[in-house]
């Protein structure tokens, strides 16, 4: 019952929302006829500085990485301690883990060089 409320109240706003579109086309100011669905998408995307949306992506990325290399070391401790967890599993968690840790380390790698590359550039 709740879907059904929920898909009712949604298709209800995709209707306003096309009516709206279609009194904007037709003469109305459109920034004026959609300004509440401006509004919402304003106040939800702030403005991230490109620094801040870099630093977000290799901090989340790191993270990542740190919990493919979790996985896999408690995953290798319960295989040693007898636990129910086939060799296949430990195997490909590890395999994992150092793909994505080898990634990280490349990608690294990559940005030091650009940065030494834009640091060395004659002005």
């Amino acid at each position: 019952m709740e879907i059904n409320a929920s898909a009712q109240s949604l298709l209800s706003q995709i209707r306003d929302y096309q009516s709206k579109i279609e009194s904007a086309k037709s003469g109305a100011d459109f920034r004026t006829a959609l300004a509440p669905a401006i509004e919402e998408v304003e106040q939800t995307t702030a403005p991230i500085a490109f620094s801040e949306r870099l630093s977000q992506a290799f901090t989340g990325a790191i993270e990542d990485v740190n919990s493919l290399q979790m996985t896999s070391a408690d995953s290798q401790k319960e295989f040693q301690m007898g636990g129910d967890i086939p060799l296949t599993e430990v195997v490909m968690n590890m395999q994992k883990a150092s793909l994505a840790f080898e990634a990280t380390v490349q990608v690294r790698n990559k940005v030091l060089t650009a940065y030494q590359e834009i640091i060395n550039m004659p002005v």
